[in-house]
């Protein structure tokens, strides 16, 4: 069974900086893609980043140059890290096994909530 566990979520100023970090088992971590996905209030769900099994990324436009994705294969954890967070960022994030192009059909985990906020 895919277990994904994400951590990290704070309420933290505009212009701040956030690691989450996501722990994942019950499948072959270093055969798949990686992604995180945000969901703002009342809003739908967005893509954010991926990491492929390769290691090749990419980012939203949104988040672009303010956000890295990363991968340590041995520990089954990806990573984000979220830096020049802005309001627009208030969201749950979370983090999902492969990648696909409709996104509500990947398997993710509980979340964690980014608060950017004054």
């Amino acid at each position: 069974e895919v277990h994904l566990v994400e951590s990290g979520g704070a309420l933290v100023q505009p212009g701040g900086s956030l690691r989450l970090s996501c722990a994942a088992s019950g499948f072959t971590f270093s055969d798949y893609s990686m992604t995180w996905l945000r969901q703002a209030p009342g809003k739908g769900l967005d893509w954010v980043a991926f990491i492929k099994w390769s290691f090749a990324t990419d980012y939203a436009n949104s988040v672009k140059g303010r956000f890295t994705i990363s991968r340590d294969n041995a520990k089954r954890t990806v990573d984000l890290h979220l830096n020049d967070l802005q309001t627009e960022d208030t969201a749950m994030y979370y983090c999902a096994k492969g990648f696909d192009d409709n996104i509500e059909r990947l398997t993710r985990g509980q979340g964690t909530q980014v608060t950017v906020s004054s």
